[in-house]
């Protein structure tokens, strides 16, 4: 018996998510001291109110004007690291559905934080899978055709 691709894949793209998505919240939280709206995960930005149902005040400018003058919204933190690109390039379809789930359901008001971080697992283990499915297939298709001797005629 070979490998069990299908099993190993899954798994160990759920490893990298977890990987990434704890660095993403590690680096969250030494950028931003107060609640923010925006969360990082590795370099794409995540809106947890997309509608702006509920604006957070500018306390920092309401009553010091000279701190509205040095306030600065940070943008992407950092480059991807190589686990980050890894990831998203071996995952890129998963990614690109993720998103699209991500900023859909966000026109409607639902968290794209929260969204993203249920959907993303899912359809990393079923891409994964997909992947671990054909090799296997693959495998199995060339063992076979080793097997097989070819008859001269």
């Amino acid at each position: 018996m070979g490998m069990r691709w299908a099993i190993i894949l899954p798994v160990f793209g759920l490893l990298l998510f977890t990987a990434v998505s704890f660095e993403s919240a590690r680096v969250n939280d030494e950028l931003q001291q107060s609640p923010n709206r925006y969360y990082w995960w590795s370099s794409l930005r995540l809106d947890s109110d997309p509608l702006n149902d509920h604006p957070r005040p500018a306390e920092r400018c309401q009553y010091d004007p000279e701190a509205c003058a040095n306030w600065d919204v940070q943008t992407q933190r950092k480059a991807p690291g190589w686990l980050d690109r890894v990831l998203v390039v071996s995952g890129l379809p998963a990614f690109l559905l993720g998103f699209g789930i991500s900023y859909g359901l966000g026109r409607y008001g639902v968290d794209e934080v929260l969204s993203f971080m249920v959907s993303m697992p899912v359809l990393i283990s079923g891409w994964y899978y997909l992947l671990g499915w054909l090799m296997e297939g693959w495998l199995r298709k060339r063992k076979l055709e080793k097997k097989v001797p070819l008859k001269l005629t």
